[in-house]
Parts: C-alpha cells; structure tokens; sequence
C-alpha cells in the first residue's frame, strides 16, 4: 500500500471539498466579477493597482514606494523594512508631521484599485498572512469614491494593530474629518495569538441593499444595518450606496499602530487572492 498516494489523495479530496463548500455559501446566482490571484511573477498587475507614495496618512512612520511590494510563487508580497534614507519632503522648521523629519527610517508599500476598479455591494475575500510584530499595522479596507473623508465612507475589513483585530465602519459627521464608527475588535490571543498569526486566514465581506457584515475564517466580527450608515451631518447621506475601491497596506506606528522600535524588520503581509462577487 502507498501510504504517500493515499495521503496525497486524501489532501487533494479536502481541498476540493472546501473549495465546494466555499462556493456553496456564495449568496443565490453571485459569481466572481474581478480577482487577482497574484500568480504572474514581479510587479502588482498594474491595470489593476496604483501605487501611493511617500508619507501618506495617520502620522505614519512608513514611507511608502513601490520596491516594497512584489508578486512571487503565487503572493502578494508587502514588505516592511527599517532604512535610513534622506526624506524628500524635508523642510527645516517644519510643523508637518510629512516634511518635519530629517529622515526615513521605515518603508513599505500601499497598493489600490483606485480609478481602476470599485465596486457597490458583493462579497469580497481576501486570504492572507500578516505578521503580529508591535507597531506594524496592516490592512484590507475601501473607501468611497466620492466625498471626502470620513463622508466618503470606509469599510475596514481587515486592520490589525497593537494585538487585535478590527472589523470597521466609519461615515462622516457635522465635523470635517471626523468619523463616527462602528467598530468591533477581536484580541488576537483569543484565536490562537502567535501560532494563529503563523497561517493564513480569509477575511470577508458581505455588503448589500441590506447591511454590511465583516468575518475573518466565517467568524462574524462585525454586522450593521445599512440604514445606521448615513452621514451625521445636515445632508444625511449614506456613503455605502456607492462604488468603493479597495485599499492592501502594510503600515507601521502614527496615531494607532504602536511602536516598532523593538521589532524584527524586514516583515511581511502576504496575500494569497483578493476576490469579488455579486
């Protein structure tokens, strides 16, 4: 007896068998509209993803640039390092958390679909890795494509930071960059802590006329009615009753990630696939 062919049989049997009950619990007559499965070697498909550059959002250590994120054996590659390197932007003197320091002590990259792909209502899936190191902060979420934010909208489907994991919905308020939230957070030694951090995990999204629900490996981290979603402000709109684009990023430290200053670079967010239906 092969002990080896049964194995592999068996191993290929349960990955069928998933497969199957994955798209079993696709929503009646959704089909897959736009993913990418990262298999061709090198750069982000870019008639999919831009880039952004520089220091971008939330007084963020990271300096974003495109060598930090790359296509291999199948992976979305996002990686974090710790450099020294002159910041561009520097002005003496300066009050701007942007142009203030003298230097760049960390890179990594930001990836999105914006004017190039988005979408209202589906399920979305992302399956990925990322790594639990103090003061890193990755992310899967959408924003709106008009307004400004908050009012715009934001969906977090995936955002770690400082031991736990967030499943976010923000819209806007009578205040300019103000959001209000609907937020759940999951600590991650609930899951499994490191060992947990170790796999890979799918992520999700369930948005439609209804509510938007948020879930990491079919766990329900976040569900909210969308008639709780409107804008707090004098025009009451809500932000989810149009197109999002999508947002992967590896961030580190500002207002909420923590300080890295003890963890091991470089590190990693891989993704395996990012997948929509409706």
């Amino acid at each position: 007896m092969n002990f080896s062919n049964i194995y592999t049989a068996l191993c290929s049997l349960m990955i069928l068998g998933a497969v199957s009950a994955s798209a079993q619990k696709l929503p009646e007559n959704y089909k897959l509209v736009w993913s990418d499965e990262f298999n061709v070697d090198g750069k982000p498909d870019s008639t999919k993803w831009k880039f952004e550059h520089g220091f971008v959002r939330n007084e963020e250590l990271q300096w974003y640039q495109q060598d930090n994120a790359w296509c291999e054996k199948g992976l979305l590659i996002i990686e974090g390092r710790k450099e020294n390197k002159p910041n561009p932007r520097f002005k003496a003197g300066s009050n701007d958390w942007r142009s203030k320091p003298e230097t760049i002590q960390y890179t990594s990259s930001s990836i999105n679909t914006s004017g190039k792909h988005s979408w209202q209502y589906g399920r979305f899936e992302m399956r990925g890795k990322i790594d639990i190191g103090e003061g890193l902060w990755p992310a899967w979420w959408t924003l709106g494509v008009q307004g400004e934010w908050p009012s715009n909208g934001e969906i977090d489907i995936m955002e770690y930071y400082r031991g736990k994991l967030l499943a976010n919905i923000a819209m806007g308020t009578d205040q300019r960059y103000k959001a209000k939230w609907y937020t759940t957070i999951k600590p991650v030694s609930e899951l499994g802590g490191k060992e947990w951090a170790k796999q890979f995990h799918v992520w999700r999204m369930d948005w439609n006329e209804k509510e938007i629900a948020l879930y990491v490996d079919g766990i329900l981290l976040n569900k909210v009615k969308m008639d709780k979603l409107h804008n707090r402000d004098d025009k009451g709109i809500n932000p989810f009753k149009q197109p999002h684009y999508m947002l992967l990023n590896l961030a580190m430290g500002g207002e909420n990630g923590g300080d890295p200053s003890n963890t091991a670079f470089p590190n990693r967010f891989e993704v395996d696939y990012v997948r929509v239906y409706q």
